[in-house]
């Protein structure tokens, strides 16, 4: 078997894993609902500056995700267990049709978009617990350079394409009208609560498992 008979089909394994977890389509009714306040011009600023935050993000922790992790003393379970905790709210808000448009002063405006480009948007939406375990999880199965540079390939190419779904999704919401939005919003926040619950469950249940293991152990002593 040779080199590309490995590579492609780990690339392609990258890619559709990377872009599911990222799961941009979830976050344009997320995007469009918090930007509704701001201009096209600043709309496209907050799409850029969020999917630059998000792909370095998760490239700084595929390069040097162990290191991080061990330096700071954070697991990836108490990492699941936060974001999962974050994305919640924004769907229950989602859900509740609350997560309404901000009335901002236009001085307000800029310090607006620059806050959540980075947070929600950027993380944990777009770089989330999953996405970066996911990738760190990638990193360590790749044992070529070939391959691990697919892992960085298909880590850049899912966020460009972020990019392009962020920066048109404008035109959707033209497309499907207000009352098409807000049914969309309210799916969407219901997806967005799945998804917090499962990442949520997925930290915890290893961190539980410990626990209950450790006092078993103890009562057996």
């Amino acid at each position: 078997m040779s080199m590309m008979d490995t590579v492609i089909p780990f690339a392609l394994l990258c890619f559709t894993s990377l872009f599911t977890i990222t799961s941009p389509l979830s976050t344009m009714p997320v995007f469009l609902t918090m930007t509704q306040s701001l201009d096209e011009k600043e709309r496209r600023a907050v799409a850029i500056r969020a999917t630059l935050v998000a792909c370095c993000a998760l490239l700084l922790f595929v390069l040097a995700g162990q290191f991080l992790f061990k330096f700071f003393g954070i697991s990836t379970n108490g990492f699941r267990i936060v974001g999962g905790i974050i994305i919640f709210r924004i769907g229950f808000d989602m859900l509740q049709a609350k997560y309404t448009p901000m009335n901002l002063r236009k001085e307000e405006i800029k310090e607006y978009a620059n806050d959540v480009s980075v947070a929600p948007l950027g993380i944990p939406l777009l770089c989330g617990p999953g996405a970066i375990a996911n990738a760190i999880v990638l990193m360590q199965e790749a044992y070529s350079f070939e391959m691990k540079t697919a892992v960085i390939v298909a880590i850049i190419l899912v966020y460009l394409i972020t990019f392009v779904l962020l920066r048109w999704a404008g035109v959707l919401v033209k497309f499907i009208g207000e009352t098409g939005n807000n049914v969309m919003m309210r799916l969407m926040g219901l997806i967005l609560m799945v998804i917090a619950v499962e990442c949520f469950v997925s930290g915890a249940k290893p961190i539980l498992a410990d626990i209950v293991r450790e006092g078993l152990s103890g009562i057996c002593k």
